[in-house]
This record gives structure tokens, sequence and C-alpha cells, in this order.
């Protein structure tokens, strides 16, 4: 049987099916046919094997196609209908079967899209109508409503509803949406009626690049791969001349046509790219986008794994840890709810975690005027007549005039602890401070132990952060190596002289600020709240927030590495045995025929079924 590059394009009917019912046809009717009768009709339908090993002869050379016009060739001038009928039903069956199992694995990764359909409702001139999906442009007013999949990335011009994101962010809670909402291709309206101003539209959207790197995936061949496949048409004319030579020492043509049966083509080409594609397949299902066969391999062989700590190793969510009120008539609590009285109305990261703390202490509300923001500094509003300003102490100390020094030990103390601080100015002088730090993920010390248990010889941390908090992340989770008070650019430089060391790095983060370390590492894997860029720059992109996937993606890339040698090696044995047995003449043309292309149909059928847990494989493989 001969593998093919590609998947065949999609036809009216099963692709090949016509041939594999004619040989099927004359077969059963060769018992009714007289002898001359029966050679003619085998020799029409071997018409197109012997068609195809001439062309394919003049384009390629020697090839596994020649081997099969040959043989069938030889059987029907030797006059043996029966055997060059099988050979050709045979072939055509494995064609059909093969097509099959290659477009199963193509279609499979391409069903982790949800389609955002043929058409969209677009409102122009104040009149909505239904548009194809290719024709929506950059500032179209697009309308979704409840059951319907955005199909544009944009902002909310009107309307409110609650969206789906899951297949997108990994959040199963449906998200409210109003006006000046941004929103993603892909996700689906639950709920309400949308107006969305395009921003985003065709190639460009979200879910658009997603199914670029699957379509990519489908084309980036491993180097395992690419090695089966030049193994495979380099032992194409070793069975040509091991059916020259069993024929003049037996001086017997029908070993030649049995030899000429069995090569290693198909089973070396084709195996190897299922058993990737069905693997990323089920990565996909379960939270991980691969981008290629080749970024599975070059997991399984990475030795080092390098994890950016924010983000990645730690929630990203930040939690109050110390509030230290400088003024006597000030409780802690009252300090908490007086900020979150302010910041209540501000959406950043510091001021949801106030927020969240005051919640928990039960405490008053302050009233206040309109509060102003200050971008990239803080807060400020007025309190019973009084300025209250809360923010960096940049803003606090420089913008505003407020004194800190009195107080510089306490907040030296809470920023050697690698603690945030956030600032809180009242009536002119330094209220208090709130500090704040980032959690480690729960899943975090498991994965960095789960990796050490597939052999992951060293795991480092790098981070921007203090040396002290850094040393205190690092024991906690078991890590072999850290570097703290990193620019960005340095990580990139660490990555690069670890790699110099002849580390094969896999380099975990999620900013902007990686991007440059996930390029240059052997892999790169973005968790899913990362920076756009830096899903784009990675070869492996998490779809859902959770760090155990790292490890998952690991394991998974070594079971499948261990299924293609696997593979391999029964590819090997078994066609080397097949030929050994035609060469000898212990083993018929017909025989070779059906051992051959059984055993092929067998291992690439092993290639596209679930991996099973084998110890260091994850469970959700035999979901």
């Amino acid at each position: 049987m001969k593998a093919r590059a590609r998947a065949p394009r999609k036809t009216s009917g099963s692709p090949g099916s016509g041939a594999v019912g004619g040989s099927l046809a004359v077969l059963l009717a060769r018992a009714v046919l007289p002898p001359g009768l029966r050679l003619l009709a085998t020799a029409g339908i071997a018409l197109p094997v012997l068609k195809k090993g001439v062309q394919d002869f003049r384009a390629n050379g020697v090839s596994s196609h020649v081997l099969e016009a040959l043989a069938v060739s030889i059987s029907l001038l030797r006059r043996d209908s029966l055997s060059a009928n099988v050979t050709v039903f045979m072939l055509a069956l494995g064609e059909y079967l093969e097509r099959s199992i290659a477009r199963q694995s193509d279609e499979l990764l391409k069903h982790l899209l949800n389609p955002v359909g043929s058409e969209v409702w677009v409102e122009r001139d104040g009149v909505e109508h239904a548009v194809p999906v290719g024709e929506v442009r950059v500032g179209d007013t697009v309308i979704a409503g409840a059951g319907g999949v955005i199909a544009v990335d944009g902002t909310v011009l009107g309307g409110e509803a609650l969206v789906n994101e899951t297949a997108m962010t990994g959040e199963a809670v449906p998200v409210e949406k109003s006006r000046g909402s941004a929103v993603l291709s892909g996700t689906l309206v639950q709920e309400g009626r949308l107006r969305i101003y395009a921003e985003q539209v065709g190639a460009q959207t979200v879910v658009a690049r997603i199914a670029t790197y699957i379509e990519q995936s489908l084309t980036t061949k491993s180097t395992t791969q690419l090695e089966a496949a030049r193994l495979a048409d380099r032992l194409v004319p070793m069975i040509l001349a091991l059916a020259a030579a069993s024929c003049a020492v037996s001086a017997d043509w029908k070993r030649a046509a049995a030899v000429l049966q069995a090569d290693y083509a198909c089973a070396l080409k084709l195996a190897t790219p299922v058993a990737f594609k069905s693997a990323m397949y089920r990565a996909g299902k379960n939270g991980i986008l691969v981008k290629g066969a080749d970024a599975l391999e070059r997991l399984a062989e990475a030795d080092t794994f390098v994890f950016d700590k924010t983000g990645t190793l730690t929630s990203g969510n930040l939690i109050v840890t110390d509030s230290v009120a400088f003024d006597t008539s000030y409780s802690a609590e009252d300090l908490i709810c007086l900020a979150a009285s302010v910041e209540e109305h501000y959406f950043h990261p510091m001021a949801m975690a106030v927020v969240e703390a005051a919640r928990s202490t039960g405490g008053q509300h302050f009233n206040h005027k309109e509060v102003e923001f200050v971008v990239a500094h803080g807060v400020a509003s007025i309190i019973d007549g009084q300025r209250i300003v809360i923010g960096s102490r940049h803003f606090v100390e420089d913008d505003e005039s407020i004194p800190i020094k009195p107080h510089r030990a306490t907040l030296d103390h809470l920023h050697r602890q690698g603690k945030t601080l956030l600032y809180i100015g009242f009536g002119g002088r330094l209220l208090g401070v709130l500090a704040l730090r980032d959690t480690l993920r729960d899943e975090s010390a498991a994965t960095v132990a789960r990796l050490r248990a597939l052999g992951v010889k060293k795991i480092v941390m790098l981070t921007g952060d203090h040396a002290e908090r850094a040393a205190e992340f690092a024991q906690r989770l078991g890590i072999d190596e850290f570097h703290a008070n990193l620019l960005p650019e340095q990580k990139a430089a660490i990555v690069s002289e670890m790699k110099a060391r002849g580390a094969r790095i896999a380099f975990v983060g999620d900013g902007i600020n990686d991007a440059p370390a996930l390029a240059g590492a052997h892999v790169g894997i973005a968790m899913q709240k990362g920076a756009d860029v830096a899903r784009l720059t990675a070869d492996i992109a998490l779809l859902e927030d959770n760090i155990a996937r790292v490890a998952d993606a690991k394991a998974l890339a070594l079971a499948t590495l261990r299924r293609v040698s696997a593979n391999y090696k029964l590819t090997v044995g078994l066609n080397t045995a097949i030929l050994a047995a035609a060469a000898t003449g212990a083993l018929p043309p017909v025989a070779t025929s059906v051992l051959h292309n059984g055993s092929t149909l067998g291992i690439l059928l092993n290639a596209l079924r679930k991996l099973r847990d084998q110890g260091d494989c994850m469970n959700f493989l035999t979901r």
C-alpha cells in the first residue's frame, strides 16, 4: 500500500469505494467466468494500478506504487488471475481505509473549533441585513442574538447579554456584556442581544487564528515522521532487489510477485502522523492546543522546564496580607474599608483585592464624592471634606506631596518581603498602607512534582520579584534554581545561556515580556490568560487556566513518542517477517497481500486509538 502525502479532498460518496466494489465484484464472479474472460476482467480492474505505477516511475523513479504494479503484472503474465485479483482488491481496500483514517485524524483536529456560521446579521443604514461572514468589514455593526455565535472580535455598542466564553477562555460561568464590553469571536450568546462594533474580522479574529494553528498543525511534520518517510523510500530499492534475487535463485516468478506485495511505505509514512494528530486532538479536547507534531515531539525531548513566576506558578490574583494604619484613630479594618469604599469603582486587580478584603471584614462603607481615576497612578475622591488618594508611592509622594519618610522602616520591611504596597493618603498625610501579594496556584507544587516523575532533570523559576520572595516560592515548590530581579530581556538571555550548555528547555510563561523567551526555548508553552503575543509565539497554548495541563502535555508527548516507537518497531518486524517468508516461498502472493495489508491497517488503527494511562500518562487521555 502507498501512503498519501495528505488526505484527499472530499468528494461525493466515499473516496475509493468504487475501486473496492469493482475489484470485489470481479473476485466473487471469477467462479462463474471462463478462464479467458476471468483474466480479461482482472486485467481491466488492474489497469488503474498499472497506470499509477508507470506514472509514479516517470515522476519519482522506483517507489512502492511501482512495486505494486510489478507484482500485479507478474501475476497477470503468469495467468494467475486469483493472485492479481486479490492483490488489486487488497490494494483498493487498503487505500480506501488509509484515506479514511488519514481524513479522520485531520477532522479530529478541525472539530476543536465551533463554527461561527455562514451568515452574520449586520446593521447598515439602520437596517439589519444577513450577509455572508466573509463580507463583514471592520467598522460594521454586527448583531448577535440569543443562541448565536459571535463572529467578530469587537466592542459592544448597545444591548445586554449573557455570553458563554468557555470555548475561548475556559470559564464556565456566563459573562455579562453591555455597552463598552469586549467580546470575542467563537463565543455564544446565551441570553439577550448585542450590537457589536467589529474590530477584528475574518482571519484576524481570535477563533480564526486558532483555526490557522490547527491547519498548520495538519501539515507540520515532526523529525520522527520525516525520518520514517525517508527510511520507507530507502527500503523500496532493497525490496526490488530482494524480489529479483529470490526469482533468480528459485527460477520462480511467483516468489518475486509475493515479495513485491510487501513494502514498508504505508505503515511507516502514515502511522506516525496519524498517531501525532490523534494525540493533538486528545490534547485539544482537554485544554491544550498543540501547534504541530514537531511541537509535541520537542516537548517530549525537553529535559529542563523554566517557569515565569507571576501568572504562571502564581494565580495572578492578589490578596491583602497586611493593613498598617499610621493613625491610631483608624484600625486595620477601618483602613481596608476606607480604601475599598473608593476602590470599588475601579476594576484594577489591586482594587478588586481590596474590595474582597473589605467584604470579609464586614466593616462600614465610607461615603465619598465622585471618584477621579488617575491613569497608571491610582484614584482620588473626597470624604468628609478631605481629599483621599489611593495608589502608588510615586502618586502619593511626588504628585500629592504627602511625606512618607517617617514610616520608611515599616515600608522597607514590607517591600523586602516581596509585597506590593498600596499607599493611602488622607487629608495631606499618609494614613496607612495595604500590602498585597500574589498567591501560588493550588496545582503548582503538584505540577512540579509530576514533571520530575516524568523524567524532567531540572526545574527553574524566573521572576522580576525580590530574591527573598522568590527564594520562599522556590522552596515551597521544590524548584531547583531561581533567578530574581529580572528584566524581560534578561529572561531570554538566561534561556539562551542554558540552551548553549545543552539544555532542552520548555519555557512556560504568560506575559508580553515572556515572548522572547517563549520563542527562544526548545518549546514554548503559553498560559491560558496570557497576552496575545505570548500565545501567538508559543508552540503550545493552554486553553484553560490550569497549570496542571503543563504536566499533562508533557505526559501526552511522552506517551505519543512511545506509541510511535512501538508502531515503528512493529512495522519493521512484521514486514521483515512477511518479506522473508515471501522470499523463501513460504507465502504465495495472495497470502502475502492479505498479511501485509492487514497488518498495515492494524498498525494504523493502533496509531489512531486513544492513548492509555501507562504510569506517566495523565488520566484524561482515557476519557
